[in-house]
């Protein structure tokens, strides 16, 4: 979430009408959000009526770290807890499931989260985080029914992450402490794996966030894209 949209001054009224046309897993983005933004003490308030209050009586455990959370996610992930089928035909293949709308909003809580903790939290957590995540994505590309349902094409580019905002965060992780060669090594992969159409702008976030063995070793990729990208 960037700066200007908190700045935004918004109409609600217009808001609410544009709320009836986002789909399920932008809702449920929009309730993460609301989590995020109102005060624990009018949480109760927002659900009252949707969800049992009861059920939602604060423990003693403390809040878990972003690490943890985002492993919970992806074991969950493999274990199929977000695959949901259902049976598909010519009036709604374009539909997602219920489960799959779920991964959606997790994903992008989750990553956003992790955008955030790369400025202001210990690098080597972010990035492992960060990874986790990815593994996820690349499992979707590989093979999208171990992890969600899609009725129709599925992979990563299906779940709609700001690369832009993403993969500069993960830069300023990796080059923490990383051997120039890893660093160029995991860069190239990121860039090819998820935003190949757009190489030339993140080999030049790399290069800023890089210290100067890393620099030098970013001279030996190429700047052009190296395949088409569906996510282009």
């Amino acid at each position: 979430m960037t700066s200007t949209a908190m700045a935004q001054r918004v109409d609600i009224e217009k808001l609410r009408v544009a709320l009836r046309r986002v789909s399920r897993s932008n809702l449920l983005s929009v309730a993460n959000r609301a989590i995020e933004l109102v005060p624990r003490a009018r949480l109760g308030a927002l659900v009252a009526g949707i969800v049992r209050l009861e059920l939602l009586t604060e423990g003693t455990r403390g809040a878990a770290s972003l690490l943890d959370e985002v492993r919970t996610f992806h074991d969950a992930c493999l274990r199929g807890e977000y695959y949901d089928s259902f049976d598909v035909n010519s009036k709604n293949y374009m539909r997602t499931s219920e489960g799959t709308d779920a991964f959606m909003a997790e994903f992008e809580r989750l990553i956003e989260k992790c955008i955030r903790a790369s400025a202001k939290g210990p690098p080597s957590t972010a990035r492992e985080a960060f990874e986790l995540l990815f593994a996820l994505l690349r499992r979707l590309d590989r093979d999208p029914d171990s992890v969600v349902f899609f009725a129709d094409e599925g992979g990563s580019w299906q779940v709609g992450v700001d690369w832009r905002a993403a993969l500069p965060a993960y830069f300023r992780c990796l080059a923490d402490g990383t051997p120039a060669e890893q660093f160029v090594r995991e860069v190239d992969r990121a860039i090819a794996d998820f935003a190949d159409y757009d190489r030339p702008k993140h080999l030049a976030t790399a290069r800023r966030v890089a210290n100067a063995e890393q620099r030098v070793a970013l001279r030996s990729l190429p700047v052009r894209e190296q395949r088409r990208s569906p996510r282009a």
